[in-house]
């Protein structure tokens, strides 16, 4: 599976949870309103940002079980959210913080969601949920995840799948071509099979759909501007690198491009929400 460092992830922390789609998290909220505890089961779960961004919608008792295929995430999940809370303290295996008036259990779980997935979507939780994991996963994987969380009725709240849209100001002569090898690339297989890339929300949102489930989604893109410049840099390194990759472009076109995008205005890069619900 592709893998993600603890500083990128920091580093697109703040711009993630700017960007959540409010209608679409509110929805998810409304769900479960009145319940007084809720299990949550968030895979792929990186630094634990997708906690921090979702627990103010749910109820004031939550238990988060975060999964992993990598140990050393976890371990800095655990830590970053011990810092984050108001209070937290071990409880056996399992973290408990105060935040906000809510009290959130926290387990940490290391699973390759390849082998394990239906055993892990067995642990029978109230929610799934993920962010920016099924634009890196394939068709097919897609397609037995929403079969798998039909089976049990499990609904699913995923946000950030990139969806395609990329918008850079000021225009570059090479924006078009960096677009379509980065697309290209986005397509190569991250550890799931040939990834959906660009098309993942639209997959998922169609699977759902013939399975019986109600599916809402919305835009939560990326806005970026001199006020997030590191992301921003960061983000052009990390295509002009995919670009490279493929090497369907000139190294030289893609160098220029680089040096233009450090200092671009502003770029906007597209994201979807998804709320699945079984009818």
């Amino acid at each position: 599976m592709a893998g993600f460092s603890p500083e990128w992830l920091a580093l697109r922390e703040p711009a993630d949870h700017a960007a959540r789609n409010p209608q679409v998290l509110a929805a998810v909220g409304g769900y479960f309103a009145g319940k007084a505890s809720l299990s949550v089961l968030d895979l792929g779960c990186g630094a634990g940002s997708n906690l921090r961004a979702t627990y103010t919608a749910l109820p004031d008792r939550q238990h988060w079980t975060l999964v992993d295929h990598d140990a050393e995430l976890l371990a800095f999940a655990r830590e970053r959210l011990k810092d984050w809370a108001e209070e937290a303290r071990e409880q056996g295996e399992e973290l408990v913080l105060a935040k906000d008036g809510k009290t959130i259990t926290v387990d940490t779980r290391k699973v390759d969601l390849n082998t394990d997935l239906e055993w892990v979507l067995g642990w029978q939780p109230d929610l799934v949920t993920a962010a920016a994991l099924f634009d890196i996963a394939s068709k097919r994987w897609i397609e037995r995840f929403v079969a798998a969380l039909a089976s049990q009725h499990l609904p699913l709240y995923a946000v950030l799948t990139h969806d395609g849209r990329e918008t850079w100001l000021p225009e570059h002569p090479a924006d078009a071509g960096i677009h379509a090898a980065f697309t290209d690339h986005q397509h190569r297989d991250k550890g799931f099979g040939p990834a959906a890339g660009p098309k993942a929300n639209e997959i998922m949102a169609e699977s759902f759909r013939k399975s019986g489930f109600a599916v809402s989604s919305g835009d939560s893109n990326w806005l970026l501007d001199a006020k997030r410049r590191p992301l921003q840099e960061a983000l052009a390194e990390g295509i002009a690198m995919a670009v490279g990759e493929t090497g369907r472009l000139d190294p030289k076109a893609i160098a220029e491009w680089l040096a233009a995008r450090r200092e671009a205005q502003s770029a906007m890069i597209g994201h979807q929400d998804l709320w699945a619900r079984p009818i």
